[in-house]
């Protein structure tokens, strides 16, 4: 997820760009404002003025006259103001319309990279990478329940494997809606080909599309992040490593397909705990049961799941075969 010089450039251009816009829609104002309303211009045009007259009073030390400058600078500043609302204006009309007034579009507040420009650097990564073109196709409006039976049952809920899949969708739905109010973790199991990948890219881009930051990662390349920043201590892999704890929204696919040993149920522990701790949302897809979870990444990180991770097990016929033997194409399911 670090950022090659390239992107950074990339990034900086778009912040001077929208910097650039702003300032013309505030100029295209300022002109339209003077055309309509004149004495604006001669409002300003006296403070400006004043301005350069308070500047030569205080070098001369001269109070009495700085007192008045200041006193006619407010009244003159009143006085706009209310030229502005009698004529429907509103009091921020001629201050650039950021899309961040936090860092005022530039990126960086008192030196620190904005929360805009985190987002902004992630959605870059993103946007560069195959996953844009996958959550093209992989998203809610063309998930289909056509694929799951009504026939099939789960023997332990007595749901069928339709009844679970509507259930899944809507339980998604349900942490969509209520993610900037409610603190919640998905963790889908299952056979191979049950909708798991399919529904956490749903989610990723309906969050995507509404400004949160995620990101997508397979359990064998989180672990190689985890693996280079504990040994490589580069600036790109701390940079990495960050965003895993900071983003919105994690997806950890396949998890149970990676190498396993000490160091992955250690640090898997620590991110999810982690991520609990900070309260941002993790989703987890896996072919593994319940009880293989526990055996391979211990009793402590199963429990971690099971008491803050909504669990969904999806079953039915593979929908990859479903689809090939439609002649559908067909993404990870």
């Amino acid at each position: 997820m670090a950022l090659s010089n390239t992107q950074y450039s990339i990034l900086m251009r778009r912040y001077e760009a929208r910097q650039l816009q702003n300032q013309r829609i505030v100029m295209e104002r300022i002109r339209c404002a003077y055309q309509k309303l004149p004495r604006l211009a001669e409002i300003d045009n006296e403070v400006s003025s004043l301005a350069v007259e308070q500047a030569k009073r205080l070098i001369d030390g001269d109070e009495t006259s700085l007192f008045k400058l200041r006193n006619r600078r407010h009244a003159l500043a009143e006085e706009k103001k209310q030229l502005l609302a009698d004529h429907g204006y509103p009091n921020d009309y001629f201050e650039p319309p950021c899309v961040c007034p936090d860092c005022k579009d530039t990126g960086y507040i008192d030196g620190r990279k904005c929360h805009c420009f985190e987002q902004a650097a992630i959605d870059l990564v993103y946007t560069q990478s195959n996953i844009r073109k996958i959550l093209e196709t992989e998203n809610f409006a063309n998930f289909s329940f056509d694929y799951y039976s009504d026939g099939q049952i789960n023997p332990t809920t007595g749901l069928s494997s339709l009844a679970t899949a509507r259930q899944a969708v809507q339980n998604c739905r349900e942490f969509i809606n209520t993610f900037d109010t409610e603190f919640r973790n998905l963790f889908f199991y299952g056979d191979t080909g049950t909708g798991k990948t399919y529904l956490s890219n749903c989610v990723a881009k309906e969050l995507l599309d509404s400004g949160h930051s995620a990101i997508y990662f397979t359990a064998s390349s989180l672990f190689q992040i985890f693996e280079k920043h504990a040994f490589d201590k580069t600036r790109d892999a701390e940079e990495d490593y960050h965003h895993i704890f900071e983003c919105d929204l994690l997806i950890i696919d396949d998890l149970g397909t990676e190498f396993s040993n000490t160091f992955t149920v250690s640090q898997l522990f620590l991110c999810l705990n982690e991520r609990i701790l900070r309260q941002k949302s993790t989703i987890i897809s896996t072919n593994l049961g319940l009880r293989q979870l526990a055996e391979i990444y211990s009793e402590r990180t199963f429990s971690r799941i099971s008491s803050s991770y909504t669990i969904i097990k999806l079953f039915g016929n593979d929908i990859r075969i479903q689809k090939k033997l439609k002649g559908q194409p067909c993404q990870d399911i």
